[in-house]
């Protein structure tokens, strides 16, 4: 009897314990997916490219490690077949050059995506409804790796062929 409730008990508190944590990671999170209402203002640009890879809606945008807005859509355009990401960037930050350019990367080794915006050298700065000219898009991690294997197998079929082309032109 006495076993019987001393593993309740330690069942119990494994089960708190593990509540306990799961409002820690909560409160851990970052809120850009999490959001009740958007009170926030700003300007919207665009941004197209070739690849956006995992990017989505709510992905922050930052210019040289300050966070200055985050993506509001993301969409096809038929026209010239890339992926138009619409930011958002908050209105204190109204002096970007229009020549700027806008990049896909990752946080950390396997952090999530957001966009990078590189200063231009333009006398303009961009506005509501402007389009970033110059982007680059993400670098996929599996096309990289794919890549990497097919190179390393070609590098593997040539010294075996070639060595024993070798081998056997020399006797």
């Amino acid at each position: 009897m006495r076993a019987n409730r001393t593993l309740e008990f330690g069942t119990g508190l494994f089960v708190l314990l593990g509540f306990a944590a799961l409002v820690f990671l909560t409160t851990q999170l970052p809120a850009s997916g999490l959001k009740l209402g958007n009170g926030k203002t700003g300007y919207q640009v665009v941004a197209k490219f070739d690849n956006i890879g995992d990017l989505k809606p709510g992905s922050p945008v930052s210019m040289a490690g300050v966070r200055i807005g985050d993506v509001q859509s993301i969409r096809f355009d038929p026209q010239d077949y890339k992926a138009a990401v619409t930011l958002r960037i908050d209105n204190s930050f109204n002096m970007i050059p229009d020549d700027s350019d806008a990049s896909i990367q990752t946080q950390g080794l396997l952090g999530g995506k957001y966009i990078g915006i590189g200063p231009g050298g333009s006398e303009e700065y961009l506005k509501d409804g402007s389009t970033i000219p110059f982007t680059q898009s993400a670098i996929v991690l599996e096309s990289l790796v794919n890549k990497f294997f097919a190179n390393m197998a070609s590098r593997g079929s040539e010294s075996s062929g070639g060595s024993s082309g070798q081998s056997s032109s020399g006797n």
